[in-house]
């Protein structure tokens, strides 16, 4: 069956067959028809009264937007309620399109204003989840948190045992480098001796909490992210909440706790590692003897030098973690969204991490320590 077009006056009257076999030739018709005379609106009515089904309302767009290029208006009038409603919606989904599509405004004060609100949001947002972290900490210190405590013990596996084998080459590698930079220059005053205090003190110091922290925060950070991401794109936090479960309950705080608890641990591990490196460097590289290398790595260090690198641990996990939960939580519906959080997760706790290490360093020399 064809469409029937008539002409009144400058309307032209679109007379739509419900169960056309082909409107692609009913649009091309009127093509044809708008290129050769002016009318300034379209009227779309229907064959069968308020019989219509997705061709129909397909068929109606393409006409559209023909007629869009010769500025001709459409006239639902004549169509039926439920149509009209999915037609208006279509045709905002295509505004908003094109408004994406348009190039972005080059005036200054313009970008100036959005790249401030779009700080002020991301910091009113960040400082939100901040507070609803530490509520769900102290309602995990009084007993209250409503979380399994099988999903504790698996993140408590996959920050800590699981992490072992990275954590081991990094650090041995590193003590190794750091042992072999000292000596080049230790060699010229004979001092190679002095080797194991720069090894264990820069270890425990500095280089093993902040080398797991990177670690974790490439590792279990972004791990974090992408499936807390994950959950976001399958509606999975919808769902506890619509089950009345708190999602910095359930899922941010195990993630946090395991990461606070286990980089400390891993830090003492790192130590260990590290000032294993050099002993190799100073014993089997500088002709050392072992029990003085030893020896030399005990006067070196203090408990405080130990214990200052345990704290760094436990504040760069916490970082690490709210970075890579927070992303999660704030990731997109989509496999694209899901990949940028786990990226950002990274890049802003990497960040983090180095920000820590300035203010850790800024304190210790202030108070001495």
């Amino acid at each position: 069956m064809d469409a029937t077009v008539t002409v009144n006056g400058a309307i032209l009257d679109v007379l739509l067959p419900v169960d056309a076999d082909n409107f692609t030739d009913i649009a091309l018709g009127i093509e044809k028809l708008l290129s050769t005379e002016n009318f300034d609106k379209i009227a779309f009515h229907l064959q069968a009264d308020r019989a219509w089904n997705s061709r129909v309302l397909a068929a109606i767009r393409s006409i559209e937007e023909i007629a869009g290029k010769y500025k001709v208006s459409s006239d639902y009038a004549g169509l039926p309620e439920g149509a009209v409603k999915i037609l208006g919606l279509a045709q905002t989904g295509s505004d908003a399109d094109n408004s994406l599509r348009e190039p972005p405004p080059s005036d200054l004060l313009f970008i100036a204003g959005t790249a401030t609100a779009d700080v002020a949001k991301g910091t009113v947002g960040t400082l939100s989840f901040l507070g609803a972290a530490l509520a769900s900490f102290v309602r995990f210190f009084i007993g209250t948190a409503n979380f399994r405590k099988s999903d504790f013990l698996t993140y408590i596996k996959a920050a800590g045992p699981q992490a072992l084998p990275i954590v081991l080459l990094v650090n041995l590698l590193l003590g190794v480098i750091l042992a072999f930079m000292g000596a080049v220059q230790l060699q010229q005053f004979g001092a190679e001796i002095f080797v194991a205090d720069l090894v264990a003190l820069a270890q425990t110091r500095e280089i093993a909490p902040m080398m797991t922290a990177i670690i974790l925060a490439g590792r279990t950070g972004a791990a974090y992210a992408a499936q807390l991401g994950t959950m976001q794109v399958n509606e999975e936090v919808d769902a506890l909440e619509t089950f009345g479960f708190a999602p910095m309950d359930f899922l941010v705080l195990p993630r946090m706790a395991a990461l606070a608890i286990m980089t400390p641990l891993l830090v003492l591990y790192a130590d260990a590692i590290g000032i294993f490196g050099g002993y190799l460097i100073g014993v089997f590289l500088l002709g050392l003897g072992s029990v003085e290398y030893i020896v030399q790595t005990q006067n070196a260090i203090e408990a405080k030098d130990v214990l200052l690198g345990i704290v760094k641990g436990g504040v760069f996990g916490v970082l690490v973690a709210i970075a890579g939960c927070l992303q999660g939580i704030r990731s997109g519906r989509s496999a694209s969204a899901v990949g940028d959080a786990a990226t950002k997760a990274v890049v802003s706790g990497i960040i983090a991490i180095i920000v820590a290490t300035a203010v850790f360093a800024v304190f210790t020399n202030m108070f001495g320590i």
